[in-house]
């Protein structure tokens, strides 16, 4: 475990690389040897109350069977409410009650809630009273993207707010960051400071993995925060008991290590075993904290039920029928969402079909996961800051147009706000939903969490869109939320992995959905030991542990597919449709 950390210390990676898990582990750790530790988790979709056991929530809370260690789950949602409050609380009995519903009306997008999540995270990096009553503050991030994001955001809010003059989009969730000028400056300060501040790249001992953590190096770097560590966990036992899975999946490690960029090559490294049983609860995390072998004292398994298992195949075959439409694959980071969006798209085009695949993911690789071209098949990504500059350039082309050089300069202003960024990613959303009532859109999401925000977004959009127009054109009107809500035109696949966080976080997701008016058409369980073929005892026992959530993933769906362990990473298209056979050769050669 990590022994020696400074004050700050983030855990940040691509999503499913188990940051939580050495988060927590971590913490526990460092609470045990007598040190008081706050763990904090900005991860929208966070399970860490899961994994310690304990109800957190919004509020800095004692784990009890920890002395020593309290936690907090920066709620989104929570604390965009608690934001609002702040804001209209002091001005109720004051204004009348339309004009408090129109300010509630300016807090209640996508922007508040990141802006609310992002005050109480550099509240907690800059409120000397309350850090100084811990000896180290531990961060449990967002996949990736999403991280990136809310690590820039203090400097993007400080410049904003030191030059910003004019009429903003987003004038209603300034009211309160005006106030906090001073707060943003010294969290960035904070986060720069390498004798403060240490960030930790977890990893799984994949290319695709690490080559994301090369990308995110860089990227933090370049906003100052250059204190990196490298963590690599989940790596293959090197006794493979002469199974050729095992074999297969020891040399995969093996060969992303080796493939690393020599700058992450170069930073200081940590590794962690591949686990037999979930990181869930005091013991097992006081078991991974010790790093205690696992392989060695393993009994072999009973024998698992590998048949019967519904394949990804049937799935498309059903998928195919509608001719067109929208499939959408959610799910938490990790899960594969990417490969199973690839690997659907590429069985369809193959087939005859005219698709585009696209991504709302800030830490996309589609591109890496196809590795080539294939007829019929077109890739498209709603990348951040190329719609961000595209919304701008529009713009400024048509209201800006015939403004004054004064009048031009405010809306620069105005659009330097980082709420455009918002507006801008939604309009791309919408954009591509609306081409699939022509051809099959496959889209790939980001991250639980960041999704459900894009989601909060286009209701709150349509919402807006019924409450302006009047019968006549309520009944012509046809919004991106209808479209996600049709059954006909839209399908949701969730995707998971066959263990019990990932299943548990999955069917919350399935829930939010339902929420919104949204249906999951069905489930896809990937990188299923269970549906594969292994007689090595620590994976064998892994498999036979994934029963239950195979199971309970049929209780929660009535469609849903099982899509083996894969031997060798399934890149490139004959990969890909291989895994939308219906009978599928579970050890890739």
């Amino acid at each position: 475990m990590f022994k020696t950390l400074p004050k700050f210390a983030f855990f940040t990676g691509k999503g499913g690389v188990g940051k939580t898990s050495l988060a927590c582990a971590t913490a526990l750790n460092l609470a045990d040897g007598g040190q008081k530790i706050l763990l904090v988790s900005t991860d929208p979709a966070s399970n860490v109350g899961q994994v310690f056991e304990t109800e957190i929530g919004n509020k800095i809370t004692a784990i009890t069977k920890v002395p020593g260690l309290d936690a907090i789950e920066i709620n989104p949602e929570e604390a965009a409410a608690d934001y609002r409050e702040r804001i209209v609380g002091p001005m109720r009995g004051i204004l009348p009650e339309d004009a408090l519903r129109s300010i509630e009306e300016q807090l209640s997008g996508a922007c508040t809630i990141e802006i609310a999540a992002f005050d109480e995270f550099t509240a907690l990096l800059t409120d000397n009273d309350l850090v100084d009553r811990y000896d180290h503050v531990i961060f449990d991030t967002a996949p990736t993207g999403h991280t990136i994001r809310m690590l820039k955001l203090p400097g993007a809010w400080s410049g904003f707010l030191e030059e910003g003059k004019g009429d903003a989009s987003c004038l209603g969730p300034l009211v309160g960051l005006q106030k906090q000028r001073d707060r943003y400056a010294a969290a960035v300060d904070r986060l720069s400071d390498a004798a403060t501040t240490r960030l930790i790249l977890v990893a799984r001992p994949r290319h695709s993995a690490l080559a994301e953590v090369a990308r995110t190096s860089i990227e933090l770097a370049a906003i100052g925060i250059r204190n990196q560590q490298l963590a690599i966990n989940g790596m293959m036992p090197t006794e493979t008991s002469g199974d050729p899975l095992a074999a297969a999946l020891l040399q995969r490690d093996l060969d992303a290590l080796a493939g690393m960029t020599p700058e992450i090559a170069a930073l200081p490294r940590a590794s962690f075993a591949l686990r037999s049983e979930n990181l869930v609860g005091i013991d097992a995390l006081k078991r991974f904290a010790a790093g205690d072998a696992q392989s060695v004292d393993i009994p072999q398994a009973a024998p698992i039920e590998r048949s019967g298992h519904p394949r990804l195949g049937t799935l498309v075959n059903q998928l195919e029928t509608a001719g067109k439409g929208l499939i959408m694959f959610m799910g938490k980071g990790g899960v594969g969402k990417t490969t199973m969006a690839a690997a659907v798209a590429s069985e369809l085009a193959a087939r005859g079909h005219d698709v585009l695949l696209t991504t709302t993911d800030p830490a996309a690789h589609i591109t890496e996961t196809l590795a080539g071209t294939q007829n019929g098949l077109s890739v498209s990504r709603i990348d951040p800051e190329v719609e961000t500059a595209k919304y701008h350039a529009q713009i400024m082309a048509t209201k800006g147009r015939d403004l004054d050089a004064q009048a031009r300069a405010m809306l620069e202003e105005d659009l330097r706000s980082p709420c455009t960024e918002e507006i801008a990613v939604f309009q791309a959303f919408s954009k591509v939903i609306r081409a699939s009532s022509k051809q099959f859109v496959i889209m790939d999401t980001a991250p639980t969490g960041h999704t459900l925000l894009l989601l909060d977004a286009t209701g709150s959009y349509h919402k807006d869109i019924l409450r302006h127009a009047d019968q006549t054109q309520q009944a012509r009107m046809v919004t991106p939320m209808m479209r996600l809500q049709d059954p006909q035109q839209t399908k949701i696949l969730i995707t998971t992995l066959p263990e019990t966080t990932p299943v548990l976080e999955a069917s919350r997701l399935q829930d939010d959905l339902r929420r919104a008016g949204i249906e999951p058409w069905g489930w896809i369980i990937n990188s299923s030991l269970a549906a594969a073929e292994t007689s090595q005892p620590l994976l064998q026992k892994r498999a036979l542990s994934e029963q239950k959530q195979i199971a309970e993933v049929g209780r929660l769906s009535k469609r849903y597919a099982v899509v083996p362990m894969q031997a060798v990473e399934p890149v490139g298209v004959e990969r890909l449709r291989e895994l939308c056979e219906v009978e599928q050769n579970h050890l890739a050669a």
